[in-house]
């Protein structure tokens, strides 16, 4: 009939990119990337004036990804455009097929797509981009998904940023979080100084692992189904400072190793005649009778080696000397020839009673540990630097822990392992998931985990050391500033352990942690000049001189510098010890 219209179907609900912070523009917003592995770049772009950068590092396939709110039973189309080798797009939890693409070629930009639909009860999926495994960096960028916006009655919306965020110390490396409770959260992600988020489920959050006597800022966004909100307002706090065993150390002390059992060609130096600058000086070196016995043997350097060497009851009166100076001398077991495996349980309890002898004998204020070469290595599917199963680790720790235990609170604890024990486990862990790797990387770290409310000082030997990858995901080579910024900024900041982000080595106070450095050309690889070193300092304690890298932190209560050795300084003309002193108006 005229006058009348036939009613067509419903319109469908129009296409819309739902990906939030496709082109980067905003940074890292929106997106979540394995290990640190992300960061924003202004060049290349494809679109606008950012993209996304990815490093795959150790086991990290750097995996950014993000969570969309999607309607069920329809049909999308996932885009993205990148440049790399072996660059993955795709999509899961779709309740159907999951989807995926690659590019293999690395060079011009190539767009990547996939089509999926959703399944019948579908209201979320997650959207990810990733590299693969020993490749070079990669970049993405306008990622988009295009398809029917759930919008709607009863469909999940964003949440509103949390308000009312405190924060307060509850103790040197300890901060409790409150805020109010936002309707429609199912999470909340607490965001830190540049660190990995902590995702907790309720409107609280105790945040551990910190740095003492350091201003902490975080802010905190809620989650749910449609994605996260923007972020609070930032709370700050301050935490207080703190102190690990053995107090009594100036603010920022210089710590040497003496050569009391041998000479070598930078020649011997009595006790007595060590200068005043030194605050921590190690006697090198307490070694075992045999790799695996715990038997720990120290004597000073016999006459024909070091004709000037003093009597035994010169040198112990010479230590007394200086520690009623307000020095602290320790016995360092192990160095570069010292191989020390404790094995077993009668090594350990070797260990602790023939250092107690040592330590007994000269009167001495405490222990490094110096382990070097093949002394720490992790076993076949010791994969956790928190709970290690090791034999060596567990009873070096146990063995500390009993030595901490008998000489009490005053007990200095001081440790001195290479790179590749530590930072390299940024990267590497032990022989990994797959076996294959080195077991000696990063097998250091569970012995400072587990010791680090009783450890004095951290001085890692940023020396005789391979290039190693800093935060940035980027290589640093010793010997200059760069590679000390890297190195300690590690240390401090904390970081996931094979770039596993459910297992983050937290930092250390910058109270704990000296950079150690060779006194010389000829002490050892990777000498520094007198002003690499200060930039470094002013980087790390001032933020400036930083050059290219980008601290996480600002640490003015950065304990000093330790050097290898006092023997090597004096044979330098006193340079290193000279500019320590100078730096801090010693």
């Amino acid at each position: 009939m005229a006058g009348f219209l036939a009613a067509g179907p419903p319109a469908a609900a129009a296409d819309a990119d739902l990906v939030r912070n496709g082109g980067f523009e905003a940074g890292l917003d929106g997106w979540s990337c394995s290990g640190g592995s992300g960061a924003t770049v202004t060049t290349p772009v494809h679109g606008g004036s950012s993209a996304l950068r990815a490093t795959p590092a150790g086991q990290d396939n750097a995996r950014c990804s993000q969570t969309v709110t999607v309607k069920p039973d329809s049909t999308y189309t996932l885009g993205a455009w990148v440049q790399g080798a072996y660059v993955y797009l795709g999509a899961s939890g779709t309740g159907t097929t999951d989807v995926s693409a690659w590019t293999q070629t690395p060079g011009a930009w190539k767009q990547l797509t996939a089509t999926f639909r959703t399944g019948p009860s579908t209201t979320s999926v997650t959207v990810y981009t990733h590299g693969w495994y020993g490749q070079p960096a990669h970049v993405t960028d306008d990622l988009t998904l295009v398809g029917p916006d759930p919008g709607g009655p009863g469909q999940p919306q964003l949440p509103a940023a949390p308000t009312g965020l405190t924060a307060s110390a509850t103790s040197p490396t300890s901060v409790a979080l409150t805020w109010s409770a936002v309707p429609g959260a199912t999470s909340y992600t607490v965001h830190r100084d540049g660190a990995a988020p902590l995702s907790v489920t309720s409107a609280s959050a105790a945040v551990t692992g910190l740095a003492a006597a350091t201003t902490h800022t975080f802010r905190v966004s809620a989650v749910n189904a449609a994605g996260a909100s923007p972020q609070s307002a930032p709370a700050s706090v301050t935490t207080p400072g703190g102190g690990g065993g053995g107090g009594g150390l100036p603010a920022h002390a210089l710590v040497g190793y003496l050569h009391a059992s041998f000479a070598n060609g930078s020649g011997y130096v009595r006790m007595a005649d060590v200068p005043a600058s030194w605050d921590v000086i190690n006697l090198a070196f307490g070694e075992p009778t045999s790799v695996t016995s715990g038997d720990i043997r120290f004597r000073l350097c016999p006459v024909a080696e070091c004709p000037n060497v003093e009597s035994a009851a010169e040198f112990k009166a010479a230590i007394k000397a200086k520690q009623a100076a307000g020095k602290k001398v320790l016995i360092s077991i192990g160095g570069q020839n010292g191989q020390v495996q404790l094995a077993s349980t009668a090594a350990r309890d070797t260990f602790v009673s023939s250092v107690s002898n040592i330590i007994d004998e000269y009167g001495l204020n405490g222990l490094d540990i110096d382990f070097e070469g093949h002394s720490l290595s992790l076993a076949t599917g010791d994969n956790d630097f928190r709970a290690p199963t090791t034999p060596v680790v567990v009873n070096l720790i146990s063995a500390v822990k009993t030595l901490k235990a008998k000489y009490g609170p005053d007990f200095v604890l001081t440790m001195a392992p290479e790179t590749f024990f530590v930072q390299l486990g940024y990267q590497y862990y032990g022989s990994g998931t797959w076996g294959g790797q080195d077991p000696r990387a990063g097998a250091y770290l569970p012995v400072i985990h587990a010791l680090r409310d009783d450890l004095t000082l951290l001085h890692v030997q940023d020396y005789n050391s391979g290039s190693i990858m800093g935060l940035d995901n980027q290589y640093h080579s010793m010997g200059g500033a760069d590679f000390h910024i890297a190195m300690t900024d590690m240390l401090l900041t904390g970081f996931p352990v094979a770039g596993n982000t459910a297992r983050v080595f937290p930092a250390l106070r910058p109270d704990q942690v000296a950079i150690g450095l060779p006194a010389t050309t000829n002490a050892g690889n990777g000498h520094t000049a007198p002003a690499e070193v200060n930039k470094a300092l002013n980087c790390l304690t001032k933020k400036t001189d930083c050059g290219t890298y980008q601290t996480h932190g600002t640490w003015p209560g950065l304990r000093g510098l330790m050097t290898w050795s006092i023997n090597w300084d004096r044979f330098g003309g006193w340079e290193f010890s000279r500019n320590f002193d100078g730096y801090y108006g010693g």
